[in-house]
């Protein structure tokens, strides 16, 4: 018989306008790391809406909107629209710069995840990958199904690899359930940090009901989900943990002080403001 991970925190989040940040780098992303940032969007949205030129360093931010086409920009040179569903993964590195804009009317539903990166690769060059909806790891499972959009998991006989190289060892998958199906997940030994979110309809996260907040797990042990809606939406993150201090400064986080200070010289270097001309309402950081 398994033992589940107890829940150890609840995270309501804190509102800011059509987002919810569910992690943060000085609060719950100091016990989360390498999770150092979840900002959770589910508004109504017009065409053109989203997020102007901003930079990042030491930090990788992974970009999940399943319901709308993002129009996409990077100052590694990339560009172009992704597909509802598609995943943006933006290595920062020493320094970058990047954009974004919904597409579609309606109601939108997605994620912003920001990994904090090791030594050597929050200095590095940086790099972006964007993955198409048909390209995102899918796992058929009893009820249901799992997205992996970083990370590698197994499910019976069958094993799906995000194409997303993380620097580190670590998960975070979308689990969609019917109504009664319940799935059990062993994190490898090594992920000592652990976190879900019920995002869409009901369950049950270690036979305890959960709303809309993002549940701290315990270090060891199993996570079980049960759906008690008609469909239940979960995204789930396990890590071994980051080792290293959070340095943080504007839209970056660092592991030294002197790699803050370098990667915050490149980007003012770096700015591309001859594009930098439209005033977005910002849905993120």
């Amino acid at each position: 018989m398994s033992t589940l991970r107890s829940i150890l925190h609840r995270e309501p989040g804190q509102a800011l306008g059509p987002i919810r940040r569910m992690i943060a780098p000085l609060t719950s992303g100091e016990r989360l790391k390498p999770f150092v940032f979840l900002d959770f969007f589910n508004a109504e949205v017009e065409p053109g809406f989203g997020f102007g030129w901003h930079p990042h360093s030491g930090i990788a931010t992974l970009t999940w909107q399943p319901d709308t086409e993002v129009d996409y920009e990077d100052t590694t040179g990339q560009k172009g629209v992704l597909a509802p569903g598609g995943l943006e993964w933006m290595n920062a590195g020493g320094g970058a710069w990047h954009r974004g804009h919904l597409l579609s009317r309606g109601h939108a539903t997605g994620f912003q995840l920001w990994v904090a990166m090791p030594p050597g690769v929050e200095d590095g060059p940086a790099f972006g990958q964007y993955i198409l909806p048909a390209d995102v790891p899918k796992l058929r499972i009893p009820g249901g199904e799992l997205q992996i959009l970083l990370g590698e998991v197994s499910s019976a006989d069958a094993r799906a690899t995000s194409p997303i190289e993380s620097h580190q060892s670590m998960n975070y998958i979308v689990l969609t359930l019917e109504r009664g199906a319940r799935w059990t997940f062993s994190p490898p030994a090594a992920h000592e940090i652990a976190w879900a979110m019920v995002f869409d309809g009901e369950a049950l996260v270690q036979v305890q009901a959960a709303g809309h907040e993002l549940l701290t797990l315990d270090t060891h042990g199993d996570i079980e989900i049960q759906a008690s809606s008609p469909k239940a939406r979960i995204l789930i993150g396990t890590a071994a943990p980051h080792p290293y201090p959070l340095v943080t400064g504007h839209s970056s986080v660092h592991t030294r002080r002197a790699s803050l200070l370098s990667a915050q010289a490149r980007i003012r270097a770096t700015a591309p403001w001859e594009r930098i001309k439209q005033r977005d309402r910002s849905f993120t950081s």
